[in-house]
């Protein structure tokens, strides 16, 4: 568990072969670096715990499920190496959560922004309420999501991808998200996606654990080569974060 609220924080929870990992952070659960690592190191943990067959995922209280990506420390990238270490935070959770042998289903109580949509599109299966609705905003900063991009398209298609990524202005509902395929069910308040959500998790916790593992294989299929794709992805957006354009946007965002 991280306590530093700067550093926001990470708890997991095992009961009945189901893990629930729950992140925090005082800026709308967004994510510092330090988080992230920890989030990655996390799934790396459970994924070899044989006493659970699934992880739920989740964010403290009941507003925003994730701003995406720590403002301030995206503001202090100064040179290439940072860029690229910065970006690679939310790469190496995407590849934690793609390679873990658990089923990984996500619990999205509200807006998700940038690197948010990422975790999410990462998970097996969603759970959210309609007030989840989602927005990339890259592009309005002079950057694009490279790193997430891969595990969107996976689930929604280069046509949704195109659609949400070129509006990043819009706030597209969790219901798009859900015809999309982004969401797998979507409820009308948070009690509701709980009472299902727990249904679901104790069933889905039943079942044969190694068909559990090999069929989560079989869904992750032709992603072996996001290891090197998405850190080359991150590379590419630490350079556009030095760029004049990104720097200005950042300032008159920041103000």
């Amino acid at each position: 568990m991280s306590t530093s609220r700067e550093n926001g924080s990470l708890y997991t929870k095992i009961n009945n072969q189901i893990a629930t990992i729950e992140f925090g952070h005082p800026a709308s659960n967004s994510f510092v670096s330090e988080l992230l690592d920890r989030l990655a190191k996390e799934f790396d943990k459970l994924s070899d715990n044989d006493a659970i067959n699934t992880i739920i995922l989740k964010s403290e209280g009941e507003k925003a499920f994730c701003a995406g990506a720590s403002f301030d420390e995206l503001v202090a990238v100064s040179n290439l190496e940072e860029g690229k270490i910065f970006f690679s935070g939310f790469a190496h959770v995407i590849n934690a959560m793609r390679k873990c042998k658990k089923v990984i289903i996500g619990r999205v109580q509200g807006k998700i922004v940038g690197g948010g949509i990422g975790l999410v599109a990462a998970c097996d299966y969603v759970f959210s309420t309609e007030k989840a609705s989602i927005r990339l905003s890259e592009l309005t900063i002079g950057i694009a999501p490279f790193v997430i991009a891969p595990a969107i398209e996976r689930k929604i298609g280069v046509g949704a991808l195109s659609e949400l990524s070129l509006s990043p202005t819009e706030w597209k509902t969790a219901y798009w998200a859900q015809e999309k395929g982004l969401f797998s069910r979507v409820f009308d308040d948070i009690k509701e996606l709980d009472k299902e959500l727990d249904y679901f998790t104790n069933n889905l916790s039943q079942y044969n654990p190694q068909a559990l593992e090999d069929w989560k294989k079989v869904l992750w299929k032709n992603t072996d080569h996001w290891d090197s794709l998405l850190i080359d992805r991150a590379a590419i957006t630490g350079k556009l974060v030095l760029s004049e354009f990104t720097k200005t946007a950042l300032k008159k965002f920041k103000k």
